[in-house]
């Protein structure tokens, strides 16, 4: 696999598994604030997220139901607006969610 941020992805799925627990660890930090969770979130995904999404802040903007993975849309729509998601494997990789609407 490629990403805007890397031409080839070598990291193992465990690999990838633990970065983004490490980055779920920071953002849970900031999980009594939603202002500073999102804007944490956003700063991540710029950074960390291999997504085309990253230049967004992780905002893939809103979409309704078979537009997505149905793993992923599983957990975005079991989430309340505002909750972060735990570790979300699909096909395309491993993801963490903010629901923000």
């Amino acid at each position: 696999p490629a990403s805007w941020r890397r031409s080839k992805i070598t990291d193992t799925k465990e690999k990838a598994i633990a970065d983004l627990e490490e980055l779920i660890a920071i953002l849970k930090d900031s999980e009594d604030d939603p202002k500073e969770l999102r804007a944490t979130f956003e700063e991540l995904a710029k950074t960390e997220s291999d997504c085309t999404s990253a230049k967004r802040g992780g905002d893939l903007g809103f979409f309704g139901k078979r537009k997505m993975q149905k793993p992923f849309e599983d957990a975005s729509f079991a989430l309340g607006i505002g909750e972060l998601s735990g570790v979300v494997e699909t096909s395309s990789g491993v993801h963490v969610i903010l629901r923000i609407g």
